[in-house]
């Protein structure tokens, strides 16, 4: 089975701490996240790298120039207790069909809603994805996104880090296999709990987060 994930497009490194863990990313890598921008209105912010080719790995943490944001944050960072590898996105190369196609069969991915950052330089980046779950640590299936006429964030000259594996455990492979299927693409899994876990290539050896 292929390591790499068909149509990833980015994973997700959630953290009450975003400065700590992205300094720790540094240490044990060897290369140092981008600044990407701020969630204005979420209360959260971003630092990225590059996973070789179209893929990235966001850093996402609460964003400390936001303090009074509305509601939860996203992927429940304030509720974290140390980073975590939550959750993945996909970009399958039509965002409406693959969300009909995978309610065809039965496992709808939720509505597309659009969302928007500004990178350091003042690009506006907007998106579509469909939700995430944002109660905890979810199921390893992705939420979908589409870039539309964005510069996507692989393309902003990101220090790169090559992923060299994205694996999970959960309690049900077969039932994930199957969601993952709906949605046009697959994860090596293990039964076991719940967790999700990729490695990469850098000038320190490959690192394991998961």
């Amino acid at each position: 089975m292929n390591v790499i994930p068909p149509f990833l497009d980015h994973l997700v490194l959630a953290t009450p701490d975003l400065g700590a863990t992205v300094a720790d990313f540094a240490r044990r890598c060897g290369v140092t996240p981008a600044p990407g921008g701020a969630h204005t209105g979420l209360g959260t912010r971003n630092q990225l790298v590059g996973l070789g080719g179209r893929s990235y790995l966001e850093i996402i943490g609460p964003d400390p120039e936001q303090p009074g944001s509305a509601g939860p944050r996203p992927f429940g960072v304030d509720r974290l207790t140390g980073p975590t590898v939550l959750t993945w996105a996909i970009s399958p190369p039509d965002l409406d069909e693959a969300i009909a196609v995978a309610r065809a069969r039965g496992r709808d991915p939720g509505p597309a809603r659009r969302m928007s950052r500004r990178t350091p330089d003042g690009t506006l980046l907007s998106w579509r994805l469909t939700d995430t779950d944002a109660t905890g640590v979810p199921e390893p299936v992705p939420f979908l996104i589409d870039w539309g006429d964005s510069r996507h964030p692989s393309a902003s000259g990101l220090p790169v880090t090559p992923l060299l594996a994205v694996s999970a455990a959960v309690p049900d492979p077969e039932a994930v296999r199957d969601r993952l299927a709906a949605l046009g693409t697959t994860l090596p899994l293990t039964e076991g709990p719940t967790a999700l876990t990729f490695t990469v290539d850098t000038p320190n050896g490959p690192v394991r987060y998961g």
